[in-house]
């Protein structure tokens, strides 16, 4: 029983990320809003292996993506721990190593530079959005305690 209820859990966390990005109300959601969608569930695929997710889910290569597909196999996904998060240790070694003056912040400049040119180089769509949603928008810093809190999952989902 406490699988199924696990289950329902996930899920309903699911479908919130996923109605987020469901702009036409119409349980389909834009291919490209996928990878955001993902990462806001707390992993972080590969460009690989999200192109490889993408391609189980989406449907005649519409451009997007339904729920009834996605549900299912973003549930194995997360139960699975397929694409697991990034532990905090890795994260606060990652945000240090931007923050070479240890100020405990950073310019969403600065992080949107390196962002979109280093390594799996973000769009500048998906650095926008990552941006509006890690920037505190009195001070317009990213702050490695703000930016933690967004990226690490309670480990019980």
């Amino acid at each position: 029983m406490a699988v199924n209820i696990k289950t329902a859990e996930v899920q309903k966390k699911i479908r919130a990320a996923f109605e987020a990005f469901d702009y036409q109300s119409n349980q389909t959601a834009d291919v490209r809003e996928i990878g955001t969608i993902i990462y806001s569930l707390g992993c972080f695929p590969t460009q690989a292996d999200l192109h490889n997710f993408i391609a189980e889910v989406e449907e005649d290569e519409t451009g997007y993506i339904h729920l009834d597909r996605f549900l299912p196999a973003m549930t194995t996904v997360l139960l699975e721990h397929k694409f697991p998060p990034i532990t905090e240790d890795v994260l606060l070694q990652a945000f240090e190593v931007l923050d070479i003056e240890k100020k405990g912040f950073l310019d969403p400049d600065d992080l949107s530079q390196y962002m979109t040119e280093e390594g799996e180089a973000f769009t500048q769509e998906e650095m926008d959005e990552m941006l509006t949603a890690l920037t505190d928008h009195e001070t317009n810093l990213i702050y490695s305690k703000d930016l933690l809190n967004h990226l690490i999952l309670d480990p019980e989902v």
